[in-house]
C-alpha cells in the first residue's frame, strides 16, 4: 500500500449517530426518534428507496456552517431532512468505503445535493449555503438497528 494510499484510508477517531429523523411521504414533517431500523429500503417508516440513496448523513459540524453562510446560527436537521446526523468523523472522507452505524453497514455513494426547497426552508441564498454542506447518500450493505449515540467507523 503506497503512502497516500495508507493517509486516505486513515481515520482519527469514530463519530456518533447524534440525531436520527424520518419522514412518512413526501413533505411530511420529519420525525425525530432515539433508534430506528435500517433495511435495504432504508431507515423503516421513512419515504426512503432501495438503493445509492437509500439512507442520507450529514454531520453536525456542517449545520454551523450553513447557518453562517446564512447570517444566523446552526440550522436544525428537521430542516435538512437528512436521516442521520453524525459527528466527530469526516463522512466525506469515507465516501465509497463500508462504514458500520450502529449494527447496519452502509457504504456511502453519492453527494446529497441541496433541493430547490432550501430557499423555501432557509431563505435567500438557501439552496447555495447548503452546496458541498449536504451530507452523503448511501446504500445498505447490511441492514441493522441505529440508535443515538452509535459508533460511526470505517470498517474496510
Amino acid at each position: 500500500m503506497s503512502e497516500l494510499a495508507k493517509l486516505i484510508a486513515g481515520w482519527a477517531q469514530p463519530g456518533r449517530v447524534d440525531w436520527i429523523g424520518m419522514r412518512p411521504s413526501r413533505r411530511d414533517v420529519m420525525e425525530t426518534v432515539d433508534v430506528a431500523g435500517i433495511s435495504a429500503d432504508g431507515l423503516d417508516g421513512d419515504r426512503s428507496r432501495a438503493g445509492k440513496r437509500a439512507v442520507t448523513l450529514i454531520q453536525r459540524e456542517h449545520l454551523k456552517a450553513i447557518g453562517s453562510y446564512l447570517g444566523q446560527g446552526p440550522v436544525s436537521p428537521e430542516t435538512l431532512r437528512r436521516n442521520l446526523v453524525v459527528s466527530g468523523i469526516n463522512l466525506t472522507a469515507l465516501k465509497g468505503r463500508k462504514v458500520q452505524v450502529g449494527e447496519a453497514i452502509l457504504r456511502f455513494t453519492v453527494i446529497c445535493a441541496p433541493c430547490s426547497r432550501m430557499e423555501e426552508a432557509l431563505g435567500k441564498g438557501g439552496y447555495s449555503a447548503v452546496r458541498g454542506h449536504g451530507g452523503w447518500c448511501a446504500e445498505v450493505v447490511r441492514p441493522g438497528r441505529v440508535a443515538l449515540g452509535d459508533l460511526v467507523q470505517p470498517v474496510d
